[in-house]
């Protein structure tokens, strides 16, 4: 009998289409998931130079060849982890609870940003810096940093419009550098006293 809604396309049955990436199997994302989680892991308690493919492999649960076959390399499996993290941090900025997610005062949503963001820093500073200087520039040409500038700016537009948005969320993302991050943590000074700093600034920047 036919369907009175019509064809279905090859997405809507299920099928792959050309020129889309094929969904990911339940198997593989659960030994994706636990190879970043392991890598998450070892690379916060023994920095990334320091762990081995090996040692990833086993506290994941997985061959090394599995590992090696999805992320290539260390480097290649650092850069996923950053990238998982990050996209973690967006789907909280789109959808979820607030202050963080839609429903907040634009500039209670602007310092819960910042203070996540400092979170996810901090937890891989070391990951960060390898980004961040890649190349000269770099930073500032990655999509990340765009979508982090982006919705400062429009967070700012509704809370002064008077101020340049566009500019004002280059300045609130300045301190977020990871070179300035890491070289104020060796100087001694700690998370809370970074997140106390940022808040100042937000509130004398765009009001209480």
């Amino acid at each position: 009998m036919n369907d009175s809604t019509g064809p279905q396309s090859a997405s809507q049955r299920g099928l792959p289409v050309v020129g889309e990436p094929r969904p990911e199997r339940a198997d593989a994302r659960r030994n994706r998931l636990r190879v970043l989680e392991a890598a998450d892991r070892l690379f916060t308690e023994h920095g990334v130079k320091n762990v081995s493919l090996d040692s990833i492999a086993a506290a994941a649960g997985v061959g090394k060849g599995t590992v090696f076959r999805r992320f290539g390399d260390r480097a290649g499996l650092a850069v996923a982890l950053l990238d998982e993290r990050e996209q973690e941090l967006q789907a909280k900025i789109l959808s979820g609870p607030p202050p963080l997610g839609p429903g907040a005062p634009p500039v209670i949503r602007v310092m819960a940003f910042l203070d996540a963001y400092l979170d996810l820093l901090d937890r891989h500073v070391e990951l960060f810096m390898d980004s961040e200087n890649a190349s000269d520039g770099a930073r500032y040409r990655i999509g990340s940093y765009h979508l982090w500038h982006r919705h400062l700016a429009m967070l700012i537009e509704g809370a002064n419009s008077d101020l340049d948005a566009d500019y004002t969320a280059h300045i609130l993302l300045a301190p977020l550098a990871a070179d300035l991050h890491h070289a104020l943590r060796t100087q001694g000074f700690d998370l809370a006293r970074m997140k106390s700093g940022l808040q100042a600034v937000v509130t004398n920047l765009l009001g209480p």
